[in-house]
């Protein structure tokens, strides 16, 4: 198995366990725990493959991701119960699921295309798209609306990817790079609470004045 084949697997399998976790958290049964596995664990590949207009999407043409995201919701559907904190294990998931995405984005954006920038984006895409829709379903607090650094995580990651691909280091080293850049700005946000400034608007005037 390659390393890139390897990224997409274990990306696509971090992901179907936080979406299996927040099925957990909503005490959903074991229907609610594969649906929610599977929805995060390709969604953000399947918009990728989209944007590429790579189709059909990779899970189609290779049904094992599927069987994958719905094995990892099974196994979820009966230990969740052993871990204390269930949210606090799905947003280090899903840190993990990023950086091994986001380099696996970037990688078959950038063999699609050749462009750089398309690689970035598409790397951001794979890896943030996914945990987005798992939110959404789950009727959780986005992970775009928390205060830590999220996209910017993915963006890094896919950013030093790309440049280190461009140089005759070999790919295992810069994937190694580009999934630890993620995880390094991912993690530090969750550990430290790092955060950008946030915009900070003046109060509003009276619509008299502005008439």
């Amino acid at each position: 198995m390659s390393l890139l084949i390897f990224l997409d697997y274990a990306g696509v399998a971090v992901f179907a366990a936080t979406g299996a976790l927040s099925a957990s958290r909503k005490q959903l049964d074991l229907i609610g725990y594969l649906f929610l596995a599977a929805v995060t664990g390709i969604g953000g590949g399947t918009l990728r493959d989209v944007v590429l207009g790579r189709v059909p999407v990779f899970w189609v043409l290779n049904p094992t991701y599927i069987l994958v995201c719905c094995v990892v919701g099974a196994v979820v559907f009966f230990t969740a119960h052993m871990f204390e904190s269930r949210y606090r294990l799905l947003i280090w998931l899903d840190a993990i699921g990023l950086s091994a995405y986001c380099v696996m984005g970037a990688a078959k954006g950038l063999a699609a295309t050749g462009s750089p920038t398309v690689a970035i984006v598409t790397g951001t895409l794979t890896a943030t798209f996914g945990g987005i829709l798992r939110d959404l379903l789950a009727n959780e607090p986005s992970v775009l609306l928390r205060p830590e650094i999220y996209v910017t995580a993915a963006l890094a990651g896919a950013s030093v990817f790309t440049l280190a691909n461009a140089t005759p280091m070999p790919l295992y080293a810069s994937s190694a790079l580009g999934v630890a850049a993620a995880f390094a700005v991912r993690g530090g946000a969750l550990w430290f609470g790092w955060t950008f400034p946030s915009y900070k608007p003046r109060a509003g005037r009276h619509p008299d004045e502005v008439m």
